[in-house]
């Protein structure tokens, strides 16, 4: 979604473009990264092999919100294959940020939305996210995009 050629009128989400990443976002989405949990960029030689593979991988999807060419926002969602359910896929969301001076405007749930999007263009027979956040203002802002608490999530970190 992009509003042409004159911002009057148009809305701040009328104004930004939410698309997936292309080959010359890395940069930028890294530095997005450094709002959501990272402290600093790896450069790229050392991520290369990574980013080449998310990029040739088409069930790994990663949505961007843009304003004016800078990225603002994003959300990973990744497909899964799947012999159950149909067989179905499902989805899961990952790395959702906002950067801090963008944040309360919609952008996220923008991403999250394309994300289910994504997901339900693939089959899948769900979606769902993991967060390490206990602050009430974040699970309010999921369950508001969406999800609900129905499971039990445990992690091992490896």
């Amino acid at each position: 979604m992009l509003c042409p050629l004159s911002s009057a009128g148009c809305s701040l989400l009328e104004l930004l473009m939410i698309r997936e990443i292309n080959s010359g976002d890395y940069r930028q989405l890294m530095e997005l990264y450094l709002h959501l949990h990272e402290t600093n960029i790896p450069d790229c030689e050392t991520a290369a092999e990574t980013w080449e593979h998310i990029l040739a991988d088409k069930n790994y999807h990663i949505v961007v919100a843009e304003e004016e060419g800078k990225l603002v926002s994003s959300c990973t969602v990744v497909i899964v294959p799947n012999l159950t359910r149909g067989p179905r896929p499902y989805a899961r969301v990952e790395n959702v940020v906002t950067h801090a001076d963008y944040r309360g405007k919609g952008l996220a749930t923008a991403c999250l939305d394309r994300a289910r999007e994504t997901a339900v263009a693939a089959g899948c027979y769900n979606i769902a996210l993991l967060t390490g956040s206990k602050l009430e203002s974040t699970l309010k802002f999921y369950e508001n995009a969406g999800y609900k608490q129905e499971k039990t999530g445990f992690i091992q970190w490896l």
